[in-house]
């Protein structure tokens, strides 16, 4: 698990002013001052941005780069087992199986169902006569289990 050094401190300092906002709060309504309610709002809102903070910290995880892979967006996502990713109409041979492993290590896992998910990097290629057709140039199969996946390119 990585944690952000940075907003682990944040979210500390914030629950430290959050705590102090707390005393602060219940002095102002034991002692009856006017902005006793305006503290709550903002003791509260404090509390929460530093639980935030953590929470961001805790979960955030950088996504990751491979020599060869260029970024292509996502075009489809059944939430379970496929994943169809577009490559651009320029893209060299060389480029399909960097990047199709790419898309598959930079998916998230929460919520799948399905204990492997399908990775395709497709392109949309003319056939002429106003109709198209779509390609797959490479295919990976992403393991939920232990986070491995396995490429294989399709030769054309």
């Amino acid at each position: 698990m990585r944690a952000d050094p940075l907003l682990l401190t944040a979210g500390e300092w914030l629950g430290i002013a959050g705590g102090g906002l707390l005393v602060l709060t219940l002095v102002a309504f034991v002692a009856g001052w006017g902005f006793r309610f305006r503290l709550v709002g903002v003791t509260s809102f404090t509390v929460l941005l530093s639980l935030s903070c953590l929470a961001f910290a805790v979960s955030y995880a950088p996504r990751v780069s491979i020599e060869g892979a260029i970024s292509v967006p996502v075009v489809f996502d059944n939430g379970s087992d496929l994943v169809v990713a577009a490559a651009p109409a320029d893209l060299p041979a060389a480029s399909y199986a960097p990047t199709v492993e790419q898309v598959a290590r930079n998916l998230r896992g929460s919520g799948r169902k399905a204990p492997v998910t399908e990775v395709r990097l497709r392109r949309v290629e003319a056939q002429g006569g106003g109709s198209d057709r779509p390609v797959i140039l490479a295919k990976a199969q992403r393991s939920w289990a232990d986070g491995s996946v396995q490429v294989s390119s399709n030769s054309r």
